[in-house]
């Protein structure tokens, strides 16, 4: 059956590749620079930007300084590793709880979608844990973790996350044809083997929709948790913010803020956009460039 159902998938494959427009292949240099000069024009547009506003006098420098300054900023505290080590204590926190959020979602989401009454039950509630903002469930993990800042955050993480990861789960369920059901059911796919042939692949893109929208809120919910939230003897991005502020450190500041900006679009276009793309390319809508 399984293997039925795997050349099923390889002819649909090609019927898709034969409607998608085929483009010369590119050399690799040309495909990079494709990708990356993009980007590049909008971190200039964006610096311009901000140059502008500095130059127009609309604050002072102490308070909003411009880019060459903060840059310098950020390139001594990278260089005194204070930086690297607050960036590597928060990506840690941020895995580890994107990580249990992840299995909480898929078990969450896979028996929400499939068993009616509890889709009655808990659709619409986990969909409003998913609209609550990160900062309300701070106090709670403080309550709940007095001891414990460390623990306060991961709470926080995880339900942040997990909601988001379900419903795209949910979601992608929800919008697989009736056909391809049926279709399943007559090649023998019934429970387990339902969700690993027919069930859990058809509803992968907007899984990964899900996922990148879970990644997206547990970023949002660790650094409200760092900055309410103090862990004994660690230093974070969150907590590194905080410090700023405290100290009217504007360029200090400023540079945290950049490497939390920089390291959710790293992580946007190196796992997430990966994985979309090797998706779209795997069904036949995205040419091999």
């Amino acid at each position: 059956m399984a293997a039925d159902i795997a050349q099923l998938d390889e002819e649909i494959q090609g019927l898709d590749s034969l409607d998608t427009p085929q483009e010369e292949k590119k050399p690799l240099p040309a495909r990079i620079w494709a990708a990356v000069w993009p980007k590049l024009g909008a971190i200039a547009l964006a610096l311009g930007i901000w140059q502008l506003v500095v130059l127009s006098g609309w604050k002072p420098e102490y308070l909003l300084p411009g880019p060459v300054d903060v840059f310098a900023e950020l390139w001594r505290r990278t260089l005194d590793g204070s930086l690297v080590d607050a960036a590597f204590v928060t990506l840690q926190r941020g895995v580890s709880g994107f990580a249990l959020a992840l299995v909480i979602g898929v078990i969450v989401g896979s028996l929400v979608s499939r068993i009616r009454v509890l889709r009655a039950a808990f659709g619409s509630f986990i969909t409003g844990l998913q609209t609550m903002p990160s900062v309300a469930w701070v106090p709670l993990a403080i309550l709940l973790f007095p001891f414990s800042g460390e623990q306060a955050i991961f709470f926080v993480v995880v339900l942040g996350a997990a909601p988001s990861i379900a419903n795209g789960l949910i979601s992608g369920v929800d919008q697989i044809p009736p056909l391809w059901l049926r279709a399943g059911h007559v090649l023998g796919a019934r429970g387990l083997s339902l969700y690993r042939h027919v069930i859990l692949p058809a509803a992968l893109p907007n899984f990964v929709a899900g996922l990148k929208q879970g990644w997206a809120f547990a970023w949002r919910s660790l650094m409200a948790g760092e900055l309410i939230v103090t862990a004994a003897g660690q230093s974070s991005l969150g907590h590194s913010l905080q410090i700023s502020r405290d100290l009217g450190d504007a360029h200090g500041l400023l540079a945290t803020m950049i490497i939390i900006l920089v390291i959710g679009i790293l992580v946007d276009s190196l796992v997430f956009g990966q994985i979309e793309q090797a998706l779209l390319r795997r069904r036949g809508l995205l040419e091999n460039k």
